[in-house]
């Protein structure tokens, strides 16, 4: 927006990256602390006992309880920062329920409050009836509704205590619209970690039966970066930090590494690497 003839940025509450110790190691520029590595946790409704993932070794989905069990080993070895996946038992074409998903958060928060760092993935794939991370309408993306239950999911996690929301659907415009619907709601202070060059790839395999998230039709070619595409990767950071994300990711991190320089350089913002399951 303009004010005075000065162009301010959505992001530019810089207040927000401040607001505990764990978030302030780990925007650290000159250090690198284990407050700076993210442990992703599945947590399925689905599920009775954890369930081995996959293709990554002794790495699981965990019901609510065995989560929690997971984040307390995860802190006796000095990890604080968590990003959550939340796998409902039922699925949605384009109306949600989110009850299962604010009772996990709910609960961890009540358990170890300012002790961790809890993000949450927002997406729609584990909810919808076939695995895409967005609403259709006639086999065509609605973006608009997207965007809206992408909105609401955000503001119901933030009712539930979430510390930082990391968008990863791709979706045109969602950070724009999760940042206005939180700040709208007085939540001004939860950063967004977008997932701002994010690849389509065969690497996520492991983790969409994680999330129980593989496509029943087609794929995510037409809303994820073509990985021969290096322009897009940045223009789409640009407008991530454009549209009020505090952070921001590429993905997968290994194949993306010649990105990160040019996208901090770029946007002036911190960014991370998420190492996916395939990697």
């Amino acid at each position: 927006m303009i004010n005075g003839g000065i162009v301010l940025l959505m992001n530019d509450k810089l207040i927000r990256l401040k607001k505990n110790i764990i978030l302030r190691n780990m925007c650290a520029e000159t250090s690198f602390l284990s407050d700076q590595l993210i442990q992703p946790i599945f947590i399925s409704e689905k599920i009775k006992i954890k369930k081995i993932i996959p293709g990554l070794g002794n790495n699981y989905v965990f019901n609510l309880k065995e989560g929690i069990q997971q984040i307390e080993n995860d802190l006796k070895n000095n990890c604080r920062n968590f990003l959550i996946f939340m796998i409902p038992e039922k699925k949605y074409e384009d109306s949600f329920n989110f009850n299962f998903q604010t009772s996990v958060i709910s609960e961890i928060k009540n358990i170890f409050k300012n002790d961790i760092f809890l993000w949450a993935d927002v997406c729609l794939c584990s909810m919808t009836t076939h695995g895409h991370c967005c609403i259709f309408n006639h086999e065509k993306i609605d973006n608009e509704k997207s965007l809206n239950a992408l909105s609401d999911l955000s503001l119901s996690y933030a009712n539930a205590g979430i510390d930082g929301l990391a968008p990863s659907d791709m979706m045109d415009g969602r950070t724009a619209k999760i940042r206005s619907v939180l700040d709208e709601n007085n939540y001004e202070l939860i950063p967004i970690m977008s997932y701002s060059s994010k690849f389509a790839s065969n690497f996520y395999g492991p983790f969409r039966v994680a999330a129980d998230s593989i496509p029943s039709f087609g794929d995510r070619k037409h809303y994820q970066l073509d990985y021969r595409n290096k322009n897009e990767a940045l223009r789409a950071s640009r407008r991530c930090a454009n549209e009020g994300a505090d952070l921001l990711m590429v993905k997968p991190g290994l194949l993306s590494l010649d990105l990160i320089n040019p996208i901090k350089q770029q946007t002036g913002l911190m960014v991370g690497a998420y190492q996916v399951s395939g990697e």
